[in-house]
């Protein structure tokens, strides 16, 4: 199983990216996905995750900015990031719960792409 992300790139605050992750390989079903990011010297932090269901989960830095949604059938997870800020820079990466098996659950992150938002 593979994760490929993209979307990243150069933003003045206020503007807008989207970030786009597809899954593929042999793939049984997808649970949790999300999108993390992370500064260099830092912790990779949570950004937005969505259920199988829909469900989804902010950090409370991208609340209200930022929209998560997922294509089951296309196994893709999109995140939509509006009115950026310069704290916004990072590293973003997208991860997936993943039956690759009928019986097995692993965890996926794909690599990184590159949000930088200037001031």
């Amino acid at each position: 199983v593979q994760l490929q992300a993209s979307g990243g790139g150069l933003v003045q605050a206020g503007g807008s990216l989207r970030l786009s992750c597809a899954a593929s390989g042999t793939i049984f079903g997808i649970y949790t996905m999300g999108w993390y990011r992370q500064a260099p010297g830092k912790r990779r932090e949570l950004v937005a995750t969505v259920s199988r269901g829909g469900t989804t989960h902010y950090a409370d830095s991208v609340q209200g900015r930022f929209t998560i949604s997922r294509d089951n059938a296309k196994n893709t997870v999109v995140l939509q990031m509006n009115s950026l800020k310069p704290e916004d820079t990072d590293v973003y990466y997208c991860n997936a719960d993943v039956l690759s098996t009928p019986f097995r659950e692993q965890n996926y992150w794909g690599q990184g792409t590159l949000v930088t938002v200037s001031s």
